[in-house]
């Protein structure tokens, strides 16, 4: 909430906790009987995206008025999107899917400086090459995820395309990458008031801090104010959405819109219509931070995290966290994830939600080939019937794993079963030895060698045309996590 009473004239903005608050604004929303879908920032709220937020009321009203620009920033030290992502990028989604503009805005510039926000050390300072290769690699990311994502939002929700309006997306150098350092103390500089900056969360912090704080980290809140000034500016973008830690860096911002304004003549006058959202770090119900597997991002894109590891990572969501993931990562219904949360209750054995979220989340950003994939390779490793599948899913899902032997029919009957797993690395040798075969035959020995995962007996057994699936494929395994599929070329 804003407000102008303090003796400096500052504008002071109060930080709004949502658990208490939105409550009674969500009251109010109800009783004025809103009909489907609900009004954006009450749906964003129910679904978990906000955390704290600048003049809740009149942000609402603004939103059901007219369309407005909303954007989010994107830190380039990563190569890629992964899914710690999601939460901003989908609140974002959110505005643009409701006919607002949308600009997502990667820190080309800011991104050779370091956020000091949520950090105990100061960061390394990136390599401007690398950076450069970051921002260009994110900006196909970022285009790729939301044209998907729309894809994935006209399967799911009844839109009028014609209110969609295709995300730019900027890099922050475009502007900072010519503001000389005497240019940017004369327009930002002179409106900051060092006491204030002090007084950030992420500042006093760090101040407490063995290694202290740097000015460079010190004037980055500087450098994100400004370019809430620039797209306010010159893209007339009044929202900034971003993480919990960005709270300082966004009133920031909102504070030096509303400074500059009042220098602006009074024909160009910049209006001070201007919020904040911040969404919630996500994080497990064990504490843990959400988006990591074994120490690792997930990322978004297929080269660096496959399809079915994605996929598999919100398989093995918990109960206690799969209800809050339904409702921010797909665009189900209240109604209806409870109603699946239910079920899911009864027979917890069968992990009804956490399929129904890896099987959504995959669609939106792999698309629906993704989600077969998936789930191909899923029965593959993990079932226990082969029958309804088909060859061009399963060659589908493995067109660049090497576990895709792609052959003849003649070769593959005409082939004893532990001459193909010896060949082709399945077993111990990856060559046609005596000590290869010997170990297939062992793996016989052992009913630990299988066809269609059924075991093979006989150390002289060759496929037949029955052991071909769908007539063209065949799944030949090794214990329970080694896998070859043998398909006929056409």
């Amino acid at each position: 909430m804003i407000s102008r009473g303090s003796r400096d004239g500052r504008v002071e903005i109060s930080r709004i906790q949502t658990a208490s608050m939105w409550h009674g604004i969500a009251r109010r929303i109800i009783s004025r009987r809103y009909h489907s879908p609900p009004p954006l920032l009450h749906d964003l709220t129910q679904r978990g995206f906000v955390q704290d937020i600048s003049k809740p009321d009149s942000l609402h009203n603004a939103l059901l008025v007219g369309k407005r620009t909303a954007y989010v920033g994107i830190d380039p030290t990563a190569m890629a999107l992964h899914i710690g992502h999601l939460i901003p990028l989908m609140c974002l989604l959110h505005f643009q899917l409701r006919g607002h503009r949308i600009i997502p805005l990667i820190g080309g510039a800011t991104g050779r400086v370091g956020d000091p926000s949520g950090r105990l050390v100061e960061r390394q300072l990136a390599e401007t090459t690398k950076i450069e290769k970051n921002v260009i690699r994110l900006t196909s990311s970022i285009q790729r995820f939301f044209k998907h994502a729309l894809l994935y939002a006209r399967s799911r929700l009844a839109l009028d395309e014609n209110t969609f309006t295709e995300p730019r997306v900027i890099s922050n150098l475009d502007w900072h990458g010519s503001f000389s350092l005497l240019h940017f103390l004369q327009t930002v500089g002179v409106h900051a008031r060092v006491n204030t900056m002090l007084n950030r969360e992420s500042v006093r912090a760090r101040l407490t801090s063995q290694q202290g704080l740097s000015f460079t980290e010190f004037t980055y809140q500087l450098l994100q104010a400004y370019d809430f000034y620039h797209l306010h500016e010159h893209h007339e973008c009044t929202i900034q959405i971003g993480g919990s830690d960005q709270w300082g860096n966004i009133v920031a911002g909102l504070e030096l819109i509303g400074k500059l304004a009042q220098e602006e003549a009074p024909s160009k006058k910049l209006s001070t219509d201007c919020y904040g959202i911040t969404t919630p770090l996500l994080t497990t119900s064990t504490g843990e931070k959400f988006g990591k597997s074994s120490g690792n991002a997930v990322w978004l894109e297929p080269d660096l995290t496959s399809v079915f590891d994605f996929y598999q990572y919100f398989l093995r969501v918990a109960d206690a966290d799969v209800g809050r993931l339904l409702k921010l990562f797909t665009f189900m219904p209240q109604d209806e994830v409870t109603e699946l949360l239910e079920a899911h209750n009864r027979t917890p054995e069968r992990r009804l939600a956490q399929h129904r979220l890896a099987e959504e989340v995959t669609e939106m950003v792999h698309l629906k080939i993704g989600v077969t994939q998936a789930t191909v390779m899923t029965k593959l490793l993990f079932g226990s019937d082969y029958t309804d599948l088909k060859a061009q899913d399963v060659v589908s899902s493995f067109s660049r794993d090497p576990r895709l032997v792609k052959t003849t029919m003649e070769y593959i009957l005409n082939c004893p079963v532990t001459k193909l797993a010896a060949k082709h690395g399945l077993v111990t040798s990856n060559f046609l030895t005596f000590f290869g075969k010997a170990a297939a035959r062992n793996l016989v020995a052992s009913r630990g060698l299988y066809v269609n995962n059924q075991p093979v007996q006989d150390v002289q057994y060759t496929p037949t045309a029955n052991d071909l699936l769908d007539g063209k494929f065949m799944i030949l395994r090794a214990g329970k996590d080694k896998m070859l599929v043998l398909a006929v070329c056409d």
